[in-house]
């Protein structure tokens, strides 16, 4: 199993069924949804918790797929 390749958040958007997606500084985005009980963001519901969070790193699974092609 590969390790996470870690990249900061650098914006979010909404994707065409209104959940919140991060975007990496690697180009790739991510979805960081609040479902609990399953997914516990609930500071993804808030400009103020999405704008707290520009700079965390998320593991990137579009970087370790592209680094094992």
């Amino acid at each position: 199993m590969s390790k996470p390749i870690l990249q900061p958040i650098t914006g979010f958007h909404k994707d065409t069924h209104g959940h919140w997606v991060a975007e990496l500084a690697c180009g790739h985005a991510q979805h960081v949804r609040h479902d609990p009980p399953w997914q516990l963001r609930p500071w993804v519901l808030t400009q103020e918790g999405r704008a707290g969070m520009l700079g965390y790193r998320l593991g990137c699974v579009a970087c370790v797929a592209d680094s094992l092609a």
